[in-house]
C-alpha cells in the first residue's frame, strides 16, 4: 500500500491495521455502534474512525443499519474470524 499501512488480506479483501482493530471492535457488539464508540474501543481517533469506515463501507465489510451507526457484515467477521 502506498501510505506504508501494514495491511491484511484475505479472501482479495486487504484491510489496514486500524481497519482490522476497527472490525475486531466491531465483531463483539450486540448492535450498531458510533463512530464514537467505536473510537473508545480502540483507542484510533474518531475523525480516523470515520475515514476507515468508509472505506470498509466500500470494502462491504460493514454496513450502517442506521445513520451514523455501523455494525460488521458477515464478510467482515469471516476476515477478522480467519
Amino acid at each position: 500500500m502506498a501510505c506504508g499501512c501494514k495491511t491484511s488480506k484475505k479472501a482479495g479483501v486487504s484491510v489496514t491495521e486500524e481497519q482490522r482493530k476497527i472490525l475486531e471492535a466491531l465483531s463483539g457488539t450486540d448492535g450498531p455502534w458510533g463512530c464514537k464508540d467505536i473510537s473508545e474501543a480502540t483507542g484510533i481517533p474518531s475523525k480516523s474512525v470515520s475515514c476507515r469506515l468508509r472505506s470498509l463501507k466500500t470494502k462491504g465489510l460493514v454496513e450502517s443499519p442506521v445513520r451514523c451507526k455501523y455494525s460488521i457484515t458477515g464478510a467482515g467477521l469471516e476476515l477478522v474470524s480467519g
